[in-house]
């Protein structure tokens, strides 16, 4: 069974955890990472885009002049897309751009990020992680005891607190999140993933349950 150190907040070595075979088996299916990725931006669009057709425009609807002896092109509205102010043809309408992902699949996924992870000597495991006031310098302090600096870092918690929350949304470079919430595109999209203990159970808990 693979073993790895855990820290405390100072970064001193504080013992070290089994990570479960059946989660960390070493394998990374990069395919499928990103499949979820693909899943998981394309569920983040809104599709909210809307241009006017010629029956939404405002304007009259009568002929402007006859149809035919002025020797000028036949228009039948001043609504015509033709027309300055008239309205789009093929516009862009609201519309979902939503991509559906088995859970089976997504599970998988993010059991790749987590092995690329362990591959690449991104995990670090705390074995807790709490600030005490909802301060961006204490914050600071934790990143800086870590040697972390400006590294892209996602702290992964069992549950993010307000303290915890309010202290991280200053830091561009910092994300904290629930781990339930863990997905494989911020597992894979920082250059750091650090999990305390207990988030570390919750989430090979939940891919394991999500594998059944």
């Amino acid at each position: 069974m693979k073993e790895i150190s855990v820290y405390d907040i100072n970064g001193h070595e504080a013992g070290k955890v089994s990570l479960d075979e059946q989660v960390f088996d070493g394998k990374v299916n990069v395919g499928l990472m990103q499949q979820a990725v693909v899943a998981y931006l394309a569920n983040q669009r809104k599709g909210l885009a809307c241009a006017k057709t010629r029956a939404e425009m405002s304007g009259s609807g009568r002929k402007l002049w006859r149809q035919k002896g002025t020797g000028r092109a036949r228009v039948g509205s001043i609504r015509s897309p033709l027309w300055r102010g008239g309205g789009k043809t093929f516009g862009p309408r609201p519309h979902s751009f939503a991509k559906d992902l088995p859970q089976k699949m997504k599970m998988l996924a993010l059991k790749s990020a987590l092995n690329s992870k362990v591959k690449d000597s991104g995990l670090m495991i705390l074995s807790e992680f709490s600030v005490k006031t909802p301060k961006t310098k204490g914050l600071v302090a934790v990143l800086g005891g870590l040697k972390l600096g400006s590294t892209k870092v996602c702290f992964v918690v069992d549950r993010v607190s307000k303290e915890l929350r309010l202290a991280s949304r200053n830091i561009p470079a910092a994300l904290v999140m629930d781990a339930g919430a863990l997905n494989t595109y911020e597992a894979i999209g920082c250059r750091r993933l650090v999990l305390t203990k207990t988030a570390l159970e919750a989430v090979s808990a939940r891919i394991k349950k999500g594998l059944q």
